[in-house]
């Protein structure tokens, strides 16, 4: 049978076996195909079964989550923890607090994670978790007995050499702090079980920076690669949690302008550069909507959500260099890809996870676009998360500038990595396989010499 036959029949058994979970497939489809030159010219990974063991979680647990609201009324929810791989390290990946979390968002988080861990070049394993909780419009009381009632369950499963969560979406640091009180209360022991910490007990400066830091120094990578740079470059920025601030911010520092941002309720087009300091303010002091930034600023346009274009996401009509989908999964559609070509884009540059469809992304490719994958570009994140964990093992705290520098390092050697070995396999400059493959030698290696675990 030959290799593409084999990764067919793996795609249509796990559909079999995981019904309704589409995200999980267009990842698994996306990392197994782009691993056929290296099936084709090793044939051990066949041999051992790793592709139909890595696509597997090694333990996928779901719990009941039962709170009191402000009412006295009873609340239940879903919890999930997806230990999706330990062949390098500990279980390392965030807790995502959204309604749309189910058990295929976590499995798709956890897969990716575990090729994005590897990466890092850091001893850490692939996994996720997160429960449907949505803490939009909750009181902090609402989401302390949340938090409390969750890790009253997650607490059995982690800890600090087997399992380390981290935030994402809707877990930030008032969520990581509730979460780690609860976690003390119930073991007595004060351990570096979660990272994103406050820095007055334990967290690591510059880790709430990080992903966003990290996925423009990987663009700053990729661009000086093809001799050019960030100077001047007009960036269209998805987004406006920490991921796409903290790029935002970045972005100005390397000389380029941000552009735009965008939430749940639209997008901001601010031609001559986005003010950060009244983005900063309105969504990490006041918690707002992008509508109040608009309100601020006679400057900028605010393009209300499905009003403008018809066809696609504004955020990406927008004339722009480089774009840095920073938000969330399959954001980037193939209207909008064809908008960003015709608007001369030239890099792709993927802050978030997945961000790109299929289709958009077999555009990109035939259209010869660069673009950096999330797997590596977003890898920041959980990079610095990890050195939070090396600070916690010694009972130490780095400067900024020290984390900076160690994060800035790690972002440049996953662009070589990644861009090494597509030059190996020769797609020079297709970091999607470069990273894919580089990843999984990784991790399917050291399955390998662990045996049949």
């Amino acid at each position: 049978m030959s290799s593409k036959m084999h990764i067919d029949k793996i795609l249509n058994s796990l559909e079999e076996m995981s019904p309704g979970q589409n995200e999980f497939y267009q990842a698994t489809q996306e990392v197994l195909l782009s691993l056929l030159p290296l099936l084709e010219s090793d044939s051990r990974y066949e041999e051992y079964n790793i592709l139909e063991r890595i696509i597997v979680p090694e333990r996928s647990i779901i719990f009941r989550v039962t709170w009191i609201d402000d009412s006295g009324k009873v609340q239940t929810n879903f919890g999930y923890r997806v230990q999706f791989n330990s062949a390098i390290g500990p279980y390392k990946g965030g807790l995502r607090f959204h309604p749309s979390v189910n058990l295929g968002i976590m499995k798709f988080l956890g897969f990716e994670q575990i090729f994005k861990n590897a990466l890092t070049g850091l001893q850490i394993g692939g996994g996720k978790g997160g429960s449907n909780f949505d803490p939009k419009g909750k009181s902090d009381n609402e989401v302390m007995r949340f938090c409390q009632a969750f890790m009253s369950e997650l607490y059995k499963h982690i800890g600090k050499h087997k399992d380390v969560p981290a935030g994402d979406i809707g877990v930030g640091a008032r969520e990581i702090g509730y979460l780690f009180g609860q976690y003390k209360k119930l073991t007595g022991e004060f351990d570096g079980i979660l990272t994103g910490k406050g820095l007055n007990w334990g967290g690591s400066k510059a880790r709430k920076e990080a992903t966003g830091y990290g996925s423009v120094y990987f663009a700053e990578n990729f661009l000086n690669k093809y001799d050019k740079s960030l100077q001047d470059k007009k960036c269209a920025v998805s987004g406006s949690g920490n991921v796409a601030i903290y790029t935002i911010e970045k972005l100005y520092d390397l000389g380029a302008i941000p552009i735009s941002c965008s939430d749940s309720k639209g997008t901001i087009y601010h031609k001559n550069g986005i003010d950060l300091s009244a983005l900063k303010a309105v969504k990490e002091i006041h918690h707002g909507s992008l509508e109040e930034y608009a309100s601020l600023s006679c400057e900028c346009e605010y393009i209300p959500l499905n009003k403008y274009p018809k066809d696609g996401h504004a955020v990406w009509h927008l004339p722009c260099d480089i774009a840095f989908p920073s938000a969330t999964q399959n954001e980037l559609t193939l209207s909008d890809i064809k908008a960003l070509h015709k608007n001369g884009c030239i890099l792709v540059n993927e802050g978030a996870n997945m961000p790109t469809t299929p289709d958009a992304l077999e555009y990109i490719k035939s259209n010869k676009i660069l673009f950096s994958p999330g797997k590596a570009a977003n890898a920041g994140g959980v990079a610095t998360s990890q050195l939070e964990m090396s600070q916690n093992a010694s009972m130490s705290q780095w400067s900024f500038e020290e984390v900076d520098i160690q994060l800035r390092g790690i972002m440049s050697n996953i662009f070589k990595t990644a861009y090494e070995t597509s030059v190996e396999f020769e797609c020079e400059g297709d970091l999607v396989s470069g990273a894919n493959i580089a990843g999984f030698r990784k991790v399917a290696d050291s399955m390998i010499e662990q045996g049949a675990v």
